[in-house]
Formats: C-alpha cells, sequence, structure tokens
C-alpha cells in the first residue's frame, strides 16, 4: 500500500467521521415533506451500489465460491449475493425493532412509527438504542476497513467511495438522530465517529483475502440499499423523487467515467 493512498484514506476516515459530529446539528434536514437533500444523498449512495459495489460482487463471486468449498451445495455460485441479502434483512430488523419500540413507548398500536405524529417526539428504550449502536458501530467499521481495502483501489475510486458514504452517512444519521433522539445525539454518533476511525486502523495494520473483501462489500451493498429505502419508500416521508433520481442518475454518470 503506497502511503499517498494511506494518507489520503486517513483524511476519508476524518472527513466521514465528522459527517457524524455535524449531522445532528442540519436544522435544515428536519421538516416534511422530506428534505431534497436528504433525497439527494440517498440516490448517490444507491447508485453507488448498484454501479460500482453490485460489478465488484460479480468480479468477487468466484473467490467466495472457492472459500465456501461449496458448503452451500446448489448456492455455491450466488454467495456474495446471499451476503447481500443478509445485510439488507439485518438492517430491516433492526429499522422494524426501532420501530416497533417506538409505538410502544408511545401507547400506540405497533405501525410503521417513523414520522408519523403519535411517535414524533419518542424515542427508543436503551436496550434497543445499544442493539442499534453496535450493530451501526459494525457497519461503519466495515466502510472505515473499506477505505484501504475495496475491490478496485487508486486515488480516484477512493474519492468516489468516501463521497458516496459521507453522504449516505448524512441519510443514516438522520434516522438514527430520529429514532433515539438525544440518546444518539450524545452518545451514539461518538460510538460511529470511533467505528470509522478503529475501521481505518484496523484495515491500516492487517490484510485479508479477496474473497473476505468481496464477502464485507456485499454485506455493506445490501445495508446501503435498506438503510436508503427505508426512508425514501413509506408513504408517510413525502420524499422527493426528482431529487432522489437526479442523485442517482448524476453519480451513475460520474461513476462510469472511472
Amino acid at each position: 500500500m503506497t502511503t499517498p493512498i494511506l494518507v489520503l484514506a486517513a483524511l476519508a476516515a476524518v472527513v466521514l467521521a465528522a459527517v457524524h459530529v455535524v449531522t445532528p446539528s442540519l436544522r435544515f434536514l428536519d421538516g416534511s415533506p422530506r428534505s431534497v437533500w436528504l433525497s439527494a444523498a440517498g440516490g448517490v449512495a444507491v447508485a453507488y451500489v448498484f454501479v460500482h459495489f453490485l460489478p465488484d460482487l460479480a468480479s468477487g463471486e468466484a473467490s467466495v465460491g472457492r472459500m465456501a468449498g461449496g458448503t452451500l451445495g446448489g448456492f455455491s455460485e450466488r454467495h456474495v449475493y446471499l451476503i447481500a441479502l443478509g445485510g439488507l434483512m439485518a438492517f430491516y430488523g433492526l429499522d422494524r425493532l426501532a420501530k416497533v419500540d417506538r409505538s410502544r413507548r408511545a401507547g400506540i398500536p405497533v405501525t410503521d412509527a417513523r414520522g408519523s405524529a403519535p411517535t414524533a417526539d419518542v424515542g427508543t428504550g436503551a436496550g434497543v438504542f445499544w442493539i442499534h449502536m453496535a450493530s451501526f458501530r459494525l457497519y461503519n467499521g466495515l466502510v472505515g476497513y473499506l477505505l484501504l481495502h475495496r475491490e478496485t483501489t487508486g486515488i480516484a475510486p477512493l474519492g468516489f467511495f468516501t463521497v458516496a458514504m459521507a453522504l449516505h452517512f448524512v441519510v443514516t444519521d438522520y434516522g438514527l438522530n430520529d429514532d433515539h433522539k438525544a440518546a444518539y445525539r450524545r452518545t451514539g454518533r461518538w460510538v460511529l465517529v470511533a467505528a470509522v476511525v478503529a475501521g481505518f486502523l484496523v484495515g491500516a495494520v492487517t490484510v485479508v483475502s479477496d474473497a473476505a473483501i468481496a464477502a464485507l462489500t456485499a454485506f455493506l451493498g445490501g445495508g446501503v440499499i435498506l438503510n436508503v429505502l427505508k426512508d425514501e419508500v413509506p408513504s408517510e416521508r413525502q420524499s422527493r423523487f426528482w431529487a432522489f433520481a437526479l442523485g442517482a442518475a448524476g453519480y451513475s454518470a460520474l461513476l462510469l467515467t472511472l
């Protein structure tokens, strides 16, 4: 690994950590209909997954299949996609857990809690909060690690990855702040700051196989898709489709220049 890449990756880790520090203070993101900036940021993140992550998964499938040694039988040709599905399902479960907990704490029927008036000022309990933080600590650690160990390396790919993940962190931070309220602003965001930095530091001193990189990328890709779409799709969020579409189309065009 060259020194310039290491230095640039370190700066990228600082940028990603800073996103967690400042996002809860960005009041212009609040309100309904959903902020155009959040929708555009979500479009960028999803574009990165479909235009860059998924092609990388296809190229990494062979190495993951060799690592698994055919242990999944008929699924041996789809390992990375199963891992991506696992990432999506894991974060769907976490989001549903937060919504159910908020509804119960508000004393209303268990529904789609985020953004609904009866639960707008109600956060999750301590148990759900720490489950969320533990999961997103792993998520952020993966992002920090992949700053140095992606399928496609180099200065330009690092820049595209950093921009996409920074905007994605804005979206996830907004959702976590909405779910956990003061607990996230007081403690949670600092847990995620530390996770990004720790992931980068682990990546700086360790090297894993191509198969492991493909598996980590797949899990992260599934998580990114879910964490963006869970806020863009529900009707009560009144999302800005045009902003989401412009973000996705514009970043896709840039990625195709790589």
